[in-house]
């Protein structure tokens, strides 16, 4: 074996009553080091001699031999949990060890695990999703209740196929959409493998897969891209503000559909060392994490562009272009000025939508969407939107034309007899 487990008396440092601390020691061989952890019992030397030393425990009574038994299971618990792991490391050991012996079947101790983990990594909003999944799958359990007593005691085990389908009637019951259903069964079964990675379950009990395997098969919707018309950008773009809101939710929106549809998220992000001469080049935050190979997007500027980074951009010309966020702020912090940017901007830009009659559903994504169909029907080539909108391949693109094929199926059925 490469480690050796043991419980040992550590005597460095005798108390005033004359006891020392009992430990757990774990020494790995093949790194060369050994822990010790404190396991909150204290033994006199002869204690510890007649309870651990003795080899079968004779004669213990009382408090002594239930010492010796916690012991016990301590060493076999440990072992276990050594035994468990693929690569042994003093980390991942110490937190399954020191962890509730329920935790490895408990689905919320591993959906804090996922949370906690992107915390530390600085991917706040994918915490946040984490916590709304798990706050719906409390919900289900008990509606109704103010402390969502359920969800601490769910298993991994009580997830069955039908326990999916259960859940997904309840939420579109309440009036969710088959894409937020796909979304938190998605977060789930990520939750899943996590705990199977980590052989704290057996995949026997994995419940996803297809349905003709009696399986849960997590729903997909196609999500239709929404874009405004030529003239629908014009109407916009002429519109009046009646407010200074309303005018910077406009000249964002505008900034982001210049810019190749670059999200609300890289737009704040923006800082000034990302430009050089005639054009700013950025990493997009959304796939950044998502690829080893890096790719970096270039933005030449216009006129208008210029206009709205001389209009809103910091007047120090240094660290971020536009003052939403700041080098002081913590991750978190960003993430909630980011959020609160982007929905004033949707709420605003509604507004103008509904004062010139255009689609009132009409957010901050429309602008990336606008910018893909508008460039198609000036002739640009999918390969060069793809390339624009940084997606990983072709067919992500297409999915942005399925409103302008429609369109332009439409005209060209009409003008078949135009001879």
């Amino acid at each position: 074996m490469n480690f050796t487990i043991s419980i040992i008396l550590d005597t460095r440092r005798e108390k005033t009553n004359g006891t020392y601390p009992i430990k757990l020691s774990v020494f790995s061989r093949i790194l060369k080091k050994q822990k010790r952890y404190s396991l909150d019992i204290d033994l006199t030397a002869n204690d510890f001699e007649t309870i651990w030393i003795n080899p079968e425990g004779k004669n213990l009574r009382g408090t002594n031999n239930e010492i010796r038994l916690k012991l016990q299971s301590i060493i076999t618990r440990a072992d276990e949990e050594v035994k468990q792991m693929t690569v042994f490391d003093f980390e991942t050991f110490e937190k399954k060890f020191f962890r509730k012996v329920t935790a490895k079947n408990n689905v919320k101790y591993y959906f804090n695990l996922s949370i906690q983990s992107n915390l530390d990594n600085n991917k706040i909003g994918t915490a946040e999703s984490y916590k709304y999944t798990l706050n719906s799958f409390a919900e289900f359990l008990e509606p109704k209740a103010k402390l969502k007593s359920k969800i601490d005691k769910l298993t991994f085990n009580e997830i069955t196929p039908e326990w999916l389908k259960k859940y997904e009637v309840f939420m579109l019951s309440t009036g969710k959409s088959y894409t937020t259903v796909g979304i938190y069964t998605r977060t789930l079964r990520a939750v899943f493998n996590n705990a199977i990675a980590s052989n704290d379950i057996n995949n026997d009990i994995y419940p996803f897969g297809e349905k003709k395997n009696k399986k849960y098969q997590i729903p997909t919707s196609k999500k239709v891209k929404k874009a405004l018309t030529s003239q629908g950008l014009k109407t916009l773009f002429d519109a009046r503000a009646t407010n200074e809101n309303e005018q910077q939710a406009k000249d964002f929106w505008f900034f982001s559909y210049a810019c190749n549809g670059m999200n609300f998220k890289d737009i704040v992000l923006l800082k000034y060392s990302d430009f050089k001469e005639d054009s700013f080049s950025y990493y997009r935050a959304k796939t950044f994490d998502k690829s080893n190979e890096k790719e970096t997007i270039t933005i030449y500027l216009t006129d208008f562009t210029n206009s709205i980074i001389a209009k809103y951009g910091n007047k120090n010309k240094s660290g971020y272009v536009f003052n939403i966020v700041s080098n002081k702020d913590t991750s978190q912090i960003q993430y909630y000025k980011i959020k609160n940017f982007t929905r004033l901007t949707n709420d605003h830009i509604k507004r103008i939508a509904k004062a010139n009659d255009l689609p009132t559903d009409i957010s901050t994504y429309w602008a990336r969407h606008s910018f893909a169909t508008q460039s198609i029907r000036k002739g640009a080539s999918m390969e060069f939107i793809s390339e624009a909108l940084n997606h990983s391949d072709l067919n992500v693109t297409k999915n942005y034309f399925a409103g302008f094929e429609d369109e332009a199926k439409k005209t060209f059925a009409n003008s078949l007899l135009d001879f």
